[in-house]
C-alpha cells in the first residue's frame, strides 16, 4: 500500500507539467461536469468556482455535479454552495452519496437525481456546538428554500432536535439521512436512475458535449498529500529525518525532515484544513528541537517542549472534524519512522548527539588526557621538594609531580616509583625499604 502510494505521488509529480496546462474550455451549449468526490476541501472549492466562472463565460448549457462524498470542511462546502446558488448557468446533480457538507452542495442544485442505494444527509457539524449547529442549520434551510424543497427535512439533516414525519424513520437524537426513495418521495430528488449517463438523459442533456472540470497540479498535489495515508508517510519522513539528525548532526537529514514537514503543513493549509497559527506552532517546535540538537544539547527542556508543540501542530493541521483521522496518520508515522530508524541504526554511526554529552571512553589520536609515565615504574630518584604527601621529584634530568602513600618525605631523600595511575606517580622513600 505504501509503495503504491509513493508510486502514485511520483507519477503525479512527473505529470505536473501537463496538469498545469488548462483543460479545454466549455463552449456555447456544452455541459460542464464537476466531480464532487472525495473529501470536500478548499481545493474542491477552487475547482467549483473556476468551473462556474468558465461555464458562465462560455454560455454553457448546464453544470452537472457528479456527487460521491462523505463530506469534509463546512467552510469549503459553503463556498461551493454560494458559487452554485449564484451561478447563472443551471446546476443539476447526480448523487451516489451526499453526506455532511456534500448534502449542502447537492441541495444547491436545481434538479437532483439519485443512484439506487444512494443516500443524502448526515450533516451534523463537528465540533457540535449550539453555535455551529444553528449556523449550519440555517444554511441548509435557506438552500432548500431556494429550490422550493422541504426546509424542515433539510434542517433535520443538521439538527437532531428537529422532528420529522414517522415515514422517514428518523431515530430520536440522530440527524436525518434519506435513502434515494425517501428523497424522491420528499421532493428532494426528482427520481432514481442507475447511471450517470441515465442522469443526463433524465435532465434532457443526452448527447450534449461534455467538458470535465479538472484540478490544477497544485490542487491535485494538495488533495493527494492531505490523504491520511500519504500524510502519514510525509510525517514519517519528517520524524525519521529528525531522528537521523539526532544520530548524525550533519543537518542533511534534518533538512530533509523539515522539508517533508513543510510539505505536510503547506498542503493542509492550501486545502483549507489548517491556518497560519498552526504553521507558527510547528515552526517554533521545530526550531526548539534543532536548538536542543545543535546549540544546547543535554538540557532537555527545549527539545521536549519542541516535540510537544510539533505533535500538537500536526494534530491541529488536520482540523477538528478530522481529529481521529489525525491520530491515525500520526500513529502510522510513528510506527514507520521508529521501524525505519531501528533498521538504519545498523548502518549509521554512533549517536553523535549522545557523544556530545559525555567523555569518550578511549583517547583519540589528536587528544591525550595526560602524558604516559609508566616508563618510570621502579625507577629511583630524589625528592626535589618536601613531599607532604605531594611534591616534586627528579629522575635524572626529568622533574615530575609525585605522591607518597601518605608519608612525609624531606627534600633530598632518595625515592623509588612504586606505581603509576594515569597522571599520578606514587613513590616511597628508599630509606624505608
Amino acid at each position: 500500500m505504501i509503495v503504491r502510494r509513493l508510486a502514485v505521488l511520483m507519477c503525479l509529480v512527473a505529470g505536473s507539467v501537463a496538469a498545469w496546462l488548462p483543460a479545454r474550455a466549455a463552449s456555447d451549449g456544452d455541459i460542464v461536469v464537476v466531480p464532487i468526490q472525495g473529501t470536500i476541501d478548499e481545493g474542491m472549492a477552487h475547482l467549483v468556482q473556476r468551473a462556474v466562472a468558465d461555464a458562465s463565460a462560455s454560455h454553457a448549457r448546464a453544470i452537472l455535479l457528479d456527487v460521491n462524498t462523505f463530506g469534509g470542511l463546512v467552510s469549503a462546502g459553503t463556498e461551493i454552495k454560494d458559487a452554485l446558488v449564484n451561478s447563472p448557468v443551471p446546476v443539476d446533480a447526480y448523487v451516489v452519496r451526499a453526506w455532511s457538507a456534500g448534502a449542502l452542495v447537492t441541495l444547491s442544485a436545481s434538479r437532483i437525481v439519485m443512484a439506487p442505494g444512494s443516500s443524502i444527509g448526515a450533516a451534523e457539524p463537528i465540533p457540535k456546538t449550539d453555535k455551529t449547529v444553528s449556523a449550519l442549520r440555517s444554511e441548509f434551510e435557506s438552500t432548500a428554500r431556494t429550490h422550493h424543497r422541504d426546509d424542515r427535512l433539510a434542517a433535520a439533516m443538521v439538527d437532531a432536535h428537529v422532528d420529522t414525519p414517522a415515514a422517514y424513520k428518523k431515530t430520536s437524537g440522530a440527524v436525518l439521512t434519506l435513502t434515494a426513495d425517501q428523497a424522491r418521495e420528499a421532493g428532494i430528488a426528482e427520481g432514481t436512475v442507475a447511471t450517470f449517463d441515465a442522469a443526463l438523459e433524465r435532465f434532457g442533456l443526452g448527447g450534449t458535449h461534455r467538458v470535465d472540470a479538472q484540478y490544477t497540479a497544485a490542487e491535485q498535489i494538495a488533495r493527494f498529500a492531505t490523504n491520511p495515508e500519504v500524510s502519514g508517510i510525509l510525517l514519517a519522513i519528517g520524524f525519521l529525518g529528525l531522528l537521523i539528525e539526532l544520530q548524525t548532526l550533519h543537518l542533511v537529514a534534518g533538512a530533509i525532515g523539515a522539508g517533508s514537514l513543510a510539505l505536510f503543513f503547506g498542503t493542509h493549509i492550501y486545502a483549507g484544513f489548517s491556518n497560519g497559527l498552526v504553521i507558527a506552532l510547528a515552526l517554533v517546535g521545530l526550531l526548539l528541537i534543532l536548538f536542543e540538537l545543535h546549540v544546547l544539547p543535554g538540557h532537555g527542556i527545549a527539545g521536549s517542549l519542541g516535540a510537544v508543540m510539533l505533535l500538537g501542530a500536526v494534530l491541529l493541521a488536520f482540523g477538528l472534524p478530522f481529529f481521529f483521522v489525525a491520530l491515525q496518520a500520526v500513529a502510522v508515522a510513528i510506527v514507520l519512522s521508529a521501524v525505519s530508524f531501528v533498521v538504519l541504526q545498523r548502518v549509521l554511526p554512533e549517536n553523535a548527539f549522545v557523544k556530545r554529552l559525555m567523555f569518550a571512553g578511549t583517547q583519540g589520536a589528536d587528544y591525550v588526557a595526560s602524558e604516559d609515565h609508566r616508563a618510570l615504574l621502579g625507577r629511583a630518584g630524589v625528592a626535589a621538594s618536601f613531599l607532604r604527601p605531594a611534591g616534586v621529584a627528579t629522575f635524572g634530568d626529568l622533574r615530575v609531580d609525585v605522591l607518597t602513600e601518605g608519608d612525609f618525605v624531606p627534600a633530598g631523600t632518595p625515592v623509588r616509583v612504586t606505581r603509576v595511575e594515569g597522571a599520578r606517580i606514587f613513590v616511597r622513600p628508599e630509606t624505608s625499604a
